[in-house]
């Protein structure tokens, strides 16, 4: 398990834009990243900083009461411009879901997620990810933890 600190923003926003750097196609589906931690821990300042970077044009706003959220990307980063589109096969869309509300799997089925994560073109970001764990496919593991300090986060990635 890797273990990164971040200690202000900027530092949150380099290693979102490592992690896209970082992530492989996947030929049977969607990249499927959990992100796991308390409340306040930095889970959508990541998604925010991650869609950015993704190229995203709209407010990157929690899906806590929506659940789901869908976004177009088109990445202006030459940096992970060449990780997406037909050359690799991944990150058309992005899709942030917060499972927080949700009671289990079986509510994220409702809302389509057997479809969701067959698509290669997705990359999907779930918070809370534990509320849902019957139906999580093997994935990336980020855990947002506070610091010792008020703007310090510990990120691990499994």
């Amino acid at each position: 398990m890797e273990q990164y600190t971040s200690s202000s923003l900027e530092n949150t926003k380099a290693f979102a834009n490592e992690l896209a750097l970082s992530l492989q196609p996947n030929e049977k589906g969607a990249i499927v990243v959990g992100l796991y931690g308390e409340l306040g821990a930095g889970k959508t300042t990541f998604m925010k900083y991650l869609a950015e970077i993704l190229g995203v044009k709209e407010t990157i706003q929690s899906p806590t009461f929506v659940i789901m959220r869908r976004y177009k990307t088109s990445p202006p980063s030459l940096r992970v411009a060449p990780l997406l589109g037909k050359e690799r096969g991944w990150g058309e869309v992005l899709v942030h879901i917060d499972a927080y509300r949700l009671d289990s799997g079986t509510d994220l089925l409702k809302l389509g997620w057997e479809d969701l994560i067959k698509e290669p073109k997705n990359l999907i970001c779930i918070e809370w990810p534990e509320r849902v764990t019957e139906i999580m496919p093997p994935h990336i593991m980020l855990r947002f933890e506070h610091g010792e300090r008020e703007d310090q986060r510990k990120i691990s990635i499994a």
